[in-house]
């Protein structure tokens, strides 16, 4: 069964949607001036109302190593997703630190950046058009992948069975594509939910 991974968690009001539809993943976003962005302190309280079969990751954009690992230490998110220019000897020490999963995004426009992501020391990949632009790009270029991806990107109830079927990812993940007016959506996170789990 494909995971599911719903990112840009910032309320009450969006975790309790997620404890009611129950997707696999949960994703803060760690990064001053977005929409999105939550403290580390507002987190951990959002975490605490979680249902505990869900997985709560981070999003980090060139943080300090020691700053993540915190998080992960505390358990307020259980793994870091990073979408800088974080080199390989990072995603290896975070990994040292604190034995928890590492997903490093990659933005896919060519055969060799898909290639770049491939040779990277991590848990997951997460393979997306670019950070939060809610559109997606060419799946034609995911092929021959023998490791654990997830496909982010433009991602939407109308479209997920589709790039399933094309890319064949260990998970989806979507954020602006289960919005309305830049907030979460129950209507459209149970609709999403409901294509992925609807598949064969």
């Amino acid at each position: 069964m494909t995971k599911i991974k719903i990112c840009g968690l910032k309320s009450e009001e969006d975790i309790s949607y997620a404890n009611d539809l129950k997707p696999d993943y949960i994703v803060f976003v760690f990064l001053k001036g977005r929409a999105r962005y939550v403290s580390p302190e507002k987190a951990a309280r959002l975490r605490s109302l979680l249902h505990p079969s869900i997985q709560c990751a981070g999003v980090f954009v060139n943080e300090p190593i020691e700053h993540v690992a915190a998080l992960l230490q505390r358990g307020t998110i259980q793994c870091a997703q990073l979408h800088g220019q974080e080199d390989a000897s990072y995603a290896q020490k975070l990994q040292l630190l604190c034995r928890k999963p590492v997903i490093k995004a990659f933005i896919i426009k060519t055969e060799e950046d898909l290639e770049t992501a491939l040779a990277y020391p991590c848990d997951y990949l997460l393979l997306d058009n670019g950070m939060g632009t809610g559109e997606s790009f060419d799946w034609s270029l995911i092929h021959g992948i023998d490791r654990p991806f997830f496909l982010a990107g433009g991602l939407n109830p109308g479209n997920v069975k589709d790039a399933i079927l094309k890319t064949h990812p260990y998970g989806v993940d979507a954020s602006s594509g289960v919005e309305t007016d830049g907030c979460k959506d129950y209507t459209k996170m149970k609709a999403f939910i409901h294509a992925v789990r609807s598949m064969p």
